[in-house]
């Protein structure tokens, strides 16, 4: 089993990923739910982070640090950072505030000065919103988005016909890395028997709302 698949199944075991019907932000009724919130505790949270390491060193980036939108990307990218490290890629990374701290050191980025390729850590893409931020926060700094990974890529149209994946690497010229995809989960639902009305309700919904990618 590859890592995409050991994750999906390790999302289902912590109920990151449930299956049902759900009201995504977009009013439609999806038959799944993915909720990285939910990986909250010391245990998941070291495992997640060798999903993103694998992810980034299989993604063939090479970024020179990394970064990690405030505040779901925090976490995030000081895990990746660890992770990443103990597999023999020691890469600088940092993170914002929200607010701009107007004493000590002031500014709004805390961590490594953002300097040369610069990867951006996030758990999902939905409106894109953190990742244009962050691109501006790089980009202010002199230093050079050069991706984004996130954790699942629902692979379903945005507004228009293209997926919130696709119209951020469209709008700003750089790669979105997932550690798996709505493909990947229905890799894993074709393997399971038991899991035969989901990968239906899933199948049905892929069809109406779904986006097929060319890699």
């Amino acid at each position: 089993m590859d890592f995409r698949q050991e994750f999906i199944e390790f999302a289902l075991a912590q109920n990151v990923l449930r299956f049902g019907e759900f009201k995504t932000k977009a009013g439609r009724l999806s038959p799944y739910f993915f909720n990285a919130g939910l990986f909250n505790d010391g245990n998941a949270l070291d495992r997640l982070s060798q999903f993103y390491a694998k992810a980034i060193v299989a993604s063939g980036i090479a970024p020179d640090m990394l970064f990690g939108p405030a505040y779901k990307g925090i976490p995030l990218v000081a895990v990746s950072a660890l992770a990443l490290a103990r597999d023999g890629h020691n890469l600088p990374f940092a993170f914002n505030r929200k607010e701009v701290k107007d004493h000590g050191e002031g500014g709004n980025i805390i961590g490594a000065p953002l300097s040369d390729r610069v990867l951006i850590v996030d758990d999902v893409i939905s409106a894109g919103t953190s990742v244009r931020e962050s691109v501006e926060i790089i980009r202010a700094a002199g230093a050079t988005p050069c991706g984004v990974v996130i954790a699942l890529d629902r692979m379903e149209r945005g507004t228009g016909e293209l997926s919130a994946v696709q119209e951020v690497e469209r709008d700003y010229g750089i790669p979105v890395v997932a550690v798996a995809t709505l493909d990947d989960l229905m890799a894993y639902l074709e393997q399971r028997s038991d899991f035969e009305d989901y990968r239906q309700a899933v199948a049905r919904y892929r069809e109406e709302y779904g986006v097929a990618y060319r890699r």
